[in-house]
């Protein structure tokens, strides 16, 4: 298969060699990728040429991958795009699939996994809950995740969440409804 019959592909990612690796492991699954290390450097290739499928980094210098998340879409709406990220939070999940992304990803992921990731079918694959999560659910969730992430320790998670001691202290003694 000689390049122009290869699947379009953009790859966008702040670090140079997550994106060369990536870069040569998606052109072995037969996608003719164009890289770029930041939003600003891919809207010019994307508007001169919209890939078929794109790989953004959700988080790098300059604007977010969701800024460009909604450009591509807008450029062409049958785009497949897998956002991944290393900073990965159901609010910028449900965000980057409102503004046309196909699937949403944490890193570390590898190449067959978001080549699988550009299959996937957002509007169907995932019923909304009937009642969905409280806030004070997620909020929940989100300290305990970063408080086991620094091994249990209140002081370390406190400082993390920009939380005074005492206060995270009293939000783990409640348990939210539904618990």
């Amino acid at each position: 298969m000689n390049l122009s019959e290869m699947p379009s592909l953009l790859l966008v990612d702040d670090d140079a060699t997550f994106r060369s690796v990536l870069s040569r492991a998606l052109e072995k699954r037969g996608f003719a990728v164009t890289t770029a290390d930041s939003v600003e450097q891919a809207l010019p290739l994307a508007s001169a040429n919209p890939p078929e499928y794109a790989v953004l980094d959700l988080k790098m210098d300059g604007a977010s991958g969701l800024v460009l998340v909604q450009k591509l879409h807008e450029l062409d709406a049958a785009t497949r795009i897998v956002v991944l990220t290393g900073y990965a939070s159901i609010a910028t999940a449900v965000e980057a699939i409102k503004l046309g992304a196909t699937q949403y990803l944490s890193k570390p992921a590898n190449a067959d996994e978001i080549v699988a990731a550009f299959g996937h079918n957002p509007s169907t694959d995932v019923p909304l809950e009937a009642h969905p999560a409280s806030v004070e659910r997620l909020e929940w969730e989100h300290i305990q995740r970063i408080l086991h992430e620094n091994g249990d320790n209140i002081s370390a998670t406190a400082r993390v969440l920009n939380m005074h001691r005492r206060t995270l202290q009293r939000k783990l003694s409640k348990r939210p409804i539904g618990l």
